[in-house]
């Protein structure tokens, strides 16, 4: 146990009948309790060097970072939020930003984090990235030196790093007040480089919480060889971020990423430096992850790849939700706190409340309504093939555990068609895209993790995109994208102690809701020229077939007893992909193309008709921003 725990009688820490300050924490029925005064919290800000001079001025890069803290004698942990968001535009659903006194210390910390966890004996390091608000350096998009802004302050708070007074110049500060024990939470960009400085196994990093978290950057702007509609690139990105300093001396920085991200989409060095993921066997914080279904901002292959990389024997918690790009704190307040409560209790100070011996993964199955599963991938889940089967009405047939006998099917992008006009209609023929569907389910049906189609197709000309698309067919009750599938009330909560310049209090939400007859559960994209190489796209020659395997996103879904699973294969996804040079007529050979499917459960062995009738009722998708924008 850490220093500040004074004793223990029946599950109570006994804090000495003295006019002392607080011990470091207090446990009281398995949590700590609110001891501390953030009245009387030391607030400062010390600039971090972290081993690079990307801005090339002769000087190691700095990043500032804005601390509060206990005031106790005693040593306490540390929670960090590392983040380019600070000064531009703020953090969480009112869009927070710091703010400093007139003696320039920082006054308001964005979030709840201060108001909550500091009273409970933690400290809060807020970092601006490289290159953003008060630090020097660069902006990378993801690369190594917004990794170092975050390992760099993890490394001073055990004495491998220094940090000084000021941006430069300025005297050494120790971080003697820490116990060296850290944690790293973050939404979007911020949980992003969570993931990163996790991969480099850095001492002292006790657990991460990525928040809809990015796990490959080029998972972010490309996938399978093609690039998204909207999402520009790294160095786009960056400029709307960077600062003053960033913006005179970081050229040749965004020059490297402006070469490494080639339009045409191939996976390039630029972007193996941005994966995470290569490098997750590092790994040795505890993870909870949380994420949305809905998410196509942060594309829900992020979260699967990276929980299926990190070693089986890291602690790990899953949370996943309705909802787009949407914080937790968003779409289940009070649980979301409790449970981080406990959970920075048990990595950052050892408390033994039995977080990590209860169910992984905690799913929104219907609107608010939440199952837990044991571990994750959920026992008994099995990858299981299965095959498009035509049947009496062209470009309709069955999904079947059973391959059929060979036949073709075609489509025609038109460079219009979105996943909306793909699903809709499934009985009858379009012909914009194919569609395959098993029989009305006679039991629940859970598809959970990464699924992967191979297909076979012939293009009519010398570029063809590709969609993919895993949809529960039936009715329901589902998060809307209005919101992205919450509403902001006018009504406040409030979660912590308030101060002057930094109040606890933040407004509540409400889900937003639609009737539906069909959701997608998993989808993904792919450009055919990639079909050999992710690095090396090959030109295609129109009426000569090729197969290409590629990835659908993640997902834990249950298609209920009575409802159909269906895949839908349709050409470029225009609300999401870049359309291709020239608009191909794409056949498809049935008997070489398999979808993979994470299930748990059996799917029906007969082979299905057609559905009863088209859904009318279908939720559109949610427009993806600017990552936290």
């Amino acid at each position: 146990m850490l220093a500040g725990l004074v004793g223990v009688v029946s599950g109570l820490v006994v804090v000495p009948a003295r006019a002392e300050p607080p011990a470091a924490f207090v446990v009281e029925n398995g949590v700590t309790q609110p001891v501390h005064s953030l009245a009387d919290a030391v607030r400062e800000s010390v600039w971090v060097d972290i081993g690079l001079d990307l801005d090339t001025n002769g000087v190691g890069d700095r990043v500032a970072v804005d601390i509060i803290r206990p005031d106790t004698t005693e040593r306490v942990p540390v929670i960090i939020d590392a983040s380019p968001y600070y000064a531009t535009s703020g953090r969480g659903n009112e869009s927070e930003r710091k703010s400093y006194d007139s003696a320039g210390l920082p006054l308001k910390f964005p979030l709840y984090y201060d108001n909550y966890f500091v009273p409970r004996g933690y400290a809060v390091a807020l970092v601006d990235f490289s290159g953003t608000s008060r630090s020097t350096g660069c902006l990378d998009t993801g690369g190594r030196s917004e990794v170092a802004s975050g390992k760099a302050v993890i490394d001073w708070l055990n004495n491998r790093a220094t940090a000084y007074t000021a941006p430069s110049g300025g005297t050494s500060v120790p971080a003697t007040w820490s116990t060296g024990a850290a944690a790293m939470i973050g939404k979007s960009w911020d949980g992003s480089v969570t993931q990163g400085v996790a991969a480099t196994g850095v001492e002292g990093l006790r657990t991460i919480v990525p928040i809809a978290a990015i796990s490959s950057w080029y998972d972010w702007f490309r996938a399978d060889g093609v690039s998204f509609r909207g999402f520009g690139t790294p160095t786009s990105l960056a400029s709307g971020f960077e600062n003053t300093n960033a913006r005179a001396r970081c050229a040749a920085v965004r020059q490297d990423m402006t070469t490494g991200a080639p339009g045409n989409g191939d996976y390039t060095p630029m972007w193996q430096q941005r994966d995470y993921v290569r490098n997750a066997a590092n790994v040795r914080a505890a993870v909870f992850s949380v994420n949305g279904r809905a998410d196509l901002n942060v594309k829900p292959v992020n979260w699967g790849q990276w929980l299926a990389a990190v070693p089986a024997s890291v602690p790990r918690k899953l949370w996943l939700s309705q909802t787009g790009h949407i914080d937790p704190f968003d779409f289940r307040r009070a649980e979301w706190v409790a449970t981080l409560h406990r959970w920075f209790d048990r990595w950052l100070l050892d408390v033994q409340n039995g977080i990590d011996t209860e169910p992984q993964v905690s799913v929104e199955r219907g609107v608010n309504q939440w199952t837990d599963t044991a571990t994750w991938p959920p026992s008994g889940t099995t990858a299981r093939t299965m095959h498009p089967v035509s049947g009496p009405v062209a470009g309709v047939g069955a999904l079947s555990v059973t391959p059929g006998s060979p036949a073709t099917s075609s489509f025609t992008d038109n460079g219009s068609g979105t996943p909306t006009s793909y699903i809709s209609s499934p009985t009858v023929t379009s012909a914009r895209r194919v569609v395959y569907s098993t029989a009305p389910l006679t039991a629940d049906l859970r598809v959970a993790g990464i699924s992967r189609l191979t297909v076979a197709a012939t293009p009519s000309t010398s570029t063809a995109h590709l969609s993919a698309y895993l949809v529960d067919y039936g009715p329901a009750t589902a998060r809307s994208a209005t919101g992205e599938g919450i509403r902001t009330l006018s009504t406040e909560s409030c979660w912590g102690e308030s101060r002057p310049g930094d109040d606890a209090c933040y407004r509540d939400t409400e889900p937003t809701t639609a009737t539906v007859d069909a959701q997608i559960i998993a989808r993904g994209w792919a450009d055919l020229a990639n079909h050999a190489s992710l690095t090396t796209p090959r030109p295609l020659t129109p009426g000569t077939k090729y197969t290409m395997t590629f990835r659908l996103s993640t997902t834990d879904w249950t298609v209920p007893a009575g409802h159909r699973l269906a895949l839908v294969i349709a050409g470029n996804d225009s609300s999401m992909t870049t359309t291709p040079g020239q608009l191909p007529r794409v056949t498809v050979n049935l008997a070489e193309t398999t979808i993979q499917i994470p299930l748990q459960g059996t799917p029906p062995r007969a082979t299905a008709t057609t559905a009863d009738r088209s859904p009318t009722r279908i939720r559109p998708d949610i427009t993806p921003g600017r990552l936290d924008n």
